[in-house]
């Protein structure tokens, strides 16, 4: 079976302008993989063990689980005073 034009060493070489396809595509899929991987992992919605009915309680409010949050400091937040104790 032959390779597609552009898919082998050589052809690239004849090619050069699909270089930057490739490495930007390959760019765009290790993006998307490690931002599933981040969201699996880290995000308080999600719960891998049945261990606890809630996990997403007993998250800290200072603990910053949103990719990007350019307005709040979640580092200086402060537990409200009419929040019961867990």
């Amino acid at each position: 079976m032959r390779l597609l034009k552009g898919m082998s060493a050589a052809s690239l070489k004849a090619h050069p302008s699909l270089v930057p396809l490739f490495v930007f595509l390959g760019a765009g899929m290790v993006g998307a993989a490690a931002y599933t991987i981040r969201l699996a992992t880290r995000s308080p919605d999600v719960s891998w063990t049945r261990s606890s009915e809630q996990p997403w309680n007993y998250v800290d409010p200072t603990y910053q689980y949103k990719f990007y949050a350019p307005i709040i400091k979640y580092k200086e937040l402060k537990h409200p005073a009419d929040r019961p104790e867990l």
